[in-house]
């Protein structure tokens, strides 16, 4: 028999939050996850049954043609992103394109890709922000440009989409013990108690899948119990 159940495509689910977000929606969803790290993407898999597609967010033309293949998508949670810490006076012009061709490009055109689909299932988009895509965060300018960025992309297909009742959520979490947050922290620094677990963003996530069909959760703040900073 068929498995009837609604698809979930994620993005950057081959570790940190994506993974955990992945782990999370199995519960429920058949899952996509897509990832670059091979090993480990094909440990989600197993885990979870999720069919992996190592593709990076930045190709695509792949993407395009697994899309194709799909007969029907219900979530589709963009989780995948890159982040080091550069001010204006340390950034070139490498290091912009970088950032917004993974953070910001990647997912918008993805969307793109997916929209009739999602339309069909009246489906919900989940855009996995930053306590940075809201305020200013010292020396990181070029990674709170491409949140504030990824929010607005949110925030414009949310009323564009309307009329197909599309949901579209910004999930925006503090620090949150991932890979990327030790690569920006100094390890004699790094304190993982401090700071928020990938399984509670995931949590923040099947909440506004879940939420009433009569609703959409349209920004949702993930923040550390004791705050770190006041982004």
């Amino acid at each position: 028999m068929s498995d009837v159940r609604p698809l979930a495509l994620v993005t950057g689910a081959s570790s940190g939050m994506g993974r955990e977000i992945a782990r999370e929606l199995a519960r429920t969803h058949r899952i996509i996850a897509v990832g670059r790290d091979a090993s480990r993407l094909a440990a989600v898999a197993a885990e979870t049954g999720a069919d992996p597609w190592r593709l990076d967010v930045t190709d695509a033309e792949a993407l395009a043609d697994r899309i194709a293949g799909l007969d029907r998508l219900d979530v589709l949670v963009h989780a995948a992103a890159i982040a080091r810490t550069l001010g204006v006076d340390a950034a070139d012009a490498a290091d912009w394109a970088a950032h917004f061709a993974v953070n910001v490009t990647g997912p918008a055109v993805l969307t793109r890709l997916a929209l009739p689909l999602l339309r069909e299932a009246r489906g919900t988009v989940v855009f996995i922000g930053s306590g940075a895509g809201t305020r200013p965060v010292p020396g990181s300018a070029v990674y709170t440009a491409t949140k504030h960025a990824l929010r607005a992309v949110a925030d414009v297909l949310r009323i564009d989409e309307e009329p197909h009742r599309l949901r579209v959520v910004t999930v925006a979490p503090g620090q949150t013990d991932t890979d990327m947050l030790r690569s920006m922290v100094p390890a004699e620094q790094y304190r993982p108690e401090r700071y928020i677990r990938p399984e509670s963003v995931a949590g923040a996530v099947r909440f506004v899948v879940d939420a009433p069909a009569d609703v959409q959760i349209t920004d949702l703040a993930v923040r550390p119990r004791q705050e770190i900073s006041r982004i």
